[in-house]
């Protein structure tokens, strides 16, 4: 058979069967779906709170499975996080959209499940997606809808759904993308729209591939909205393919526009990396490319603007222990920034200074001896450190250090920044300083080095909290300080 008329055939066929062939039988608001999951974040937050180990400070579910973060955006004085959640066990799976608000980006409550699977047409899981408001001031989220027996592999539809105007209680509208956008073009793997706006119109980019899965055409999709109801799209080509042959798919791309330039962001199956470069409307040349976390403990990050236009980005932390009731994080938020140098500059959030319960340590100008550590013993697994070693080499701090465990060691040396078994290249001149900023969160640590460097690390205490700043090669001069964090609940 024709290979065009066998595509026509199978995509008829498809549709036929699928969800957007019949709208009007999903269930607009299914609250008894909702109070079904709400019952079961009860039940595994039973088990999660009984578990040392569990993060304070950084975002997760109230028990359960929790990845990637979904939709930040603030409104109407509140930044709302929604992020992949399972409400029913620890593991991945049921795939719904929990939600959380903040008014501050440190302090975070609570809010009902948003998104569910509707199961009454067969829709398995909410998978990733953004939110905006859109041009008639309505709140609107994007998603990629998985069912009806089909993998996420082989086929999705981009849904939409319409909130209130406290983005408490949703409503879905279905299908606003079927995979018969791309004419007789197949693309796997097609999942996690990122809307932004260019030249004042709505875009949209999607990950996926070209081959299966089988290497070397993993690429980012480029759509624009035909009209305000975000119902309605062209496609209007291949955004980017990524260079190395060996990726084989793109997961969670992020496109923006940051100081002048554009950045996209993609999640290959490894560690995430960005791209820097310009961008048209329709054609992005990339520059300039780099890693955003130097460790596959992350991945899958999301990213919104705040009403002063800083660019703010969370991760999903992954790499726990299985079976205590909870598995998954979000990073802190970081602020985006690119420097003079056309580098990309990544630091905390000034808010999670609000965090700050306890001042427990102040070092200034503190003569560091070789082989002579000073030492700090931080009443509970949860603070921050900020350091900086006058000569960045060969120095660093220990965490959890006791007689019988060794602990975890940050260490820079001769050009590469060690978190313990993690490596990544750290570039500093001559005397340059180590400025570390350090995010201790109970089995969470975070590594933020010289503006320049992110190091996600998940470890698992065998020890009570402590700290040791050291030096190997010879003498420093230290300045550092130690912060004790509450709880971000």
């Amino acid at each position: 058979m024709n290979p065009l008329l066998t595509t026509v055939a199978v995509l008829l066929a498809v549709t036929a069967s699928s969800i957007g062939a019949d709208s009007k039988a999903i269930k607009p608001h299914d609250e008894e779906a909702i109070q079904r999951a709400v019952a079961g974040d009860a039940k595994m937050a039973e088990r999660a709170r009984l578990d040392t180990n569990r993060p304070a400070y950084h975002l997760v579910a109230p028990g359960g499975w929790i990845n990637d973060p979904n939709g930040p955006i603030f409104h109407n004085g509140y930044w709302h996080m929604f992020y992949q959640h399972n409400p029913y066990g620890d593991g991945w799976g049921n795939m719904h959209w929990g939600h959380i608000r903040s008014h501050d980006l440190a302090h975070w409550e609570r809010l009902p499940i948003a998104l569910w699977p509707s199961k009454e047409v067969g829709e398995d899981h909410v998978f990733s997606g953004c939110s905006l408001i859109r041009a008639d001031g309505k709140p609107a989220i994007l998603y990629t809808s998985i069912g009806r027996g089909k993998s996420a592999t082989d086929y999705a539809e981009q849904w939409l759904a319409l909130g209130d105007d406290d983005l408490l209680k949703w409503e879905k509208i279905g299908p606003a993308l079927l995979p018969s956008i791309h004419g007789d073009m197949k693309v796997w793997d097609w999942r996690d729209p990122f809307l932004f706006k260019y030249k004042g119109a709505d875009y949209l980019v999607l990950g996926g591939n070209l081959n299966h899965g089988k290497g070397g055409e993993a690429i980012v999709n480029l759509y624009k909205a035909k009209d305000a109801s975000l119902m309605n799209w062209e496609y209007l080509g291949v955004l980017f393919k990524h260079p190395d042959p060996k990726v084989v798919n793109i997961e969670c791309p992020n496109f923006f526009e940051l100081d002048g330039k554009w950045i996209l962001i993609v999640s290959p199956h490894r560690r995430v990396e960005y791209f820097i470069g310009n961008f048209d409307g329709k054609t992005f040349t990339s520059e300039k490319q780099g890693l955003l976390d130097a460790s596959d403990n992350f991945y899958a990050p999301n990213c919104a603007t705040d009403p002063a236009g800083r660019r703010i980005l969370w991760g999903w932390i992954r790499g726990f222990k299985d079976g205590q009731g909870w598995n998954g994080a979000h990073t802190v938020p970081r602020v985006l920034n690119i420097t003079a140098a056309g580098e990309l500059k990544q630091e905390p959030a000034k808010e999670i200074e609000t965090l700050r319960k306890k001042h427990l340590i102040s070092l200034v100008q503190k003569p560091l001896a070789k082989e002579s550590p000073i030492q700090a013993s931080p009443d509970s697994a949860q603070f921050e450190i900020n350091a900086a070693f006058h000569d960045g080499n060969n120095c660093g701090i220990r965490l959890f250090k006791s007689e019988t465990n060794p602990g975890l060691e940050i260490l820079y040396g001769e050009g590469q920044l060690h978190v313990g078994d993690k490596t990544a290249s750290l570039a500093l001149s001559g005397k340059d300083p180590l400025n570390l900023r350090v995010f201790v969160d109970h089995s969470v640590i975070e590594v933020y080095a010289n503006q320049r460097l992110c190091l996600t690390r998940v470890f698992h205490p065998a020890a009570k909290p402590s700290v040791e700043f050291f030096a190997r090669a010879e003498d420093q001069t230290l300045n550092a300080e130690i912060f004790e964090l509450e709880s971000a609940w």
